[in-house]
């Protein structure tokens, strides 16, 4: 029910709404509109690549995930309550809103992950973060299909009237959705000796990191196809408004999970570009579900949100310079859209390199030993 709530927030502001709304009506087309973007989200995963192994750490020292996370959706439902107030022109408050909301909804993406060992066993984690991660498309459709819904019943309104209210409408959802979370999530660990300086553990991890191999590959893995991965999240509305020519209520409607990247940057009819966004949403999902199971079957039972901190790490690292490698493209090369998709594809060329030579049994058992 988390991912339901909190993937409205993705859908509604990075992905497919305020994101291309950003670009075209804040910031009204400017050269550098869309590596702004991609810098202020990069500003946030880099606050969030430096907290999060603290939060991890101090979440496992007090057995403290559950009233964490709800600090962290309170303060993600704030500020896109606040970004109602982005208006054309506003692009210093709308990127200081865009930054405060996304580190906290990137905080807590890092909390709810660190529940899933406690959910299943390691016969089912992949299963179950596969049920997450479905929720998690049905609740970013519903929070879209509301915004839709409302936009086309205001049709004769420009988007400066209609997008602000959308992002009440998906803090709204967010908000109400993530309730039975709070109602019926039981926090199952038990609290770690107190650590004066949870850095400390953070250190003591990557120093032993030969003790798991195999789950450090992994990661570093991962941070190369999430490279890819974030910058389509992050930059398939403006993609497809800039180089597509998509209208407004078009891009609303487009979900963005576009992992063929080389269908979509050759695509010169909207059919083609949706041929690409669908063949993307069938493989996001399992990809990024499938990355948190491996996770949580190769982190030591007794430090998961320590370890699924430094998932998080990885992850945020990615979103650094995934997005950050396109918005500059685009900066360099002016307008070239088309050229900023390809250079992020190599992303997932280059995980899938790395992803040979890891072997998961052997990485489930380093994990057990340090028990």
């Amino acid at each position: 029910m988390y991912d339901f709530a909190n993937s409205a927030y993705t859908t509604v502001v990075i992905t497919a709404v305020f994101s291309a709304y950003f670009v075209a009506g804040i910031a009204g087309n400017a050269p550098w509109a869309t590596f702004a973007w991609t810098a202020a989200l990069s500003v946030s995963y880099a606050a969030i690549l430096f907290t999060g192994p603290l939060i991890g750490a101090w979440a496992d020292a007090h057995a403290a995930k559950k009233p964490l996370l709800l600090a962290t959706t309170l303060g993600c439902v704030l500020f896109t309550v606040l970004l109602y107030y982005a208006s054309p022109g506003g692009v210093a408050l709308s990127l200081v809103l865009l930054i405060l909301s996304n580190y906290f909804f990137g905080a807590g993406e890092n909390l709810i992950a660190a529940f899933l060992p406690e959910l299943a066993d390691s016969r089912a984690m992949g299963r179950v973060s596969g049920w997450g991660w479905s929720f998690g498309y049905l609740g970013g459709l519903a929070a879209l299909g509301l915004c839709l819904f409302y936009i086309t019943q205001n049709s004769e309104l420009p988007a400066s009237a209609t997008v602000p209210v959308t992002m009440l409408i998906t803090a709204a959802f967010f908000a109400l959705a993530a309730v039975p979370t709070f109602l019926f999530l039981r926090e199952r660990a038990v609290p770690q000796p107190r650590m004066e300086n949870p850095w400390q553990r953070v250190k003591e991890t990557i120093k032993g990191s030969e003790k798991y191999r195999d789950l450090r590959r992994f990661l570093v893995c991962l941070i190369f196809y999430q490279a890819g991965i974030t910058a389509v999240v992050s930059l398939a509305a403006i993609y497809a408004e800039q180089a597509m020519k998509f209208t407004t209520q078009q891009t609303i409607t487009l979900v963005g999970w576009i992992v063929m990247v080389l269908i979509a940057g050759s695509a010169q009819s909207a059919n083609a570009f949706w041929v690409a966004a669908n063949l993307a949403g069938l493989c996001m999902g399992s990809s990024q579900a499938a990355g948190r199971a491996v996770v949580g079957y190769l982190a030591p039972p007794a430090r998961l949100a320590e370890f699924f901190g430094l998932w998080g790490l990885a992850v945020k690292a990615a979103s650094i310079f995934g997005p950050l490698t396109y918005g500059a493209v685009t900066l360099v090369f002016p307008g070239n859209h088309r050229l900023g998709i390809f250079v992020t594809g190599l992303y997932f060329v280059i995980g899938l390199a790395l992803l040979r030579g890891l072997d998961t049994e052997r990485g489930r058992k380093a994990a057990l030993d340090l028990i």
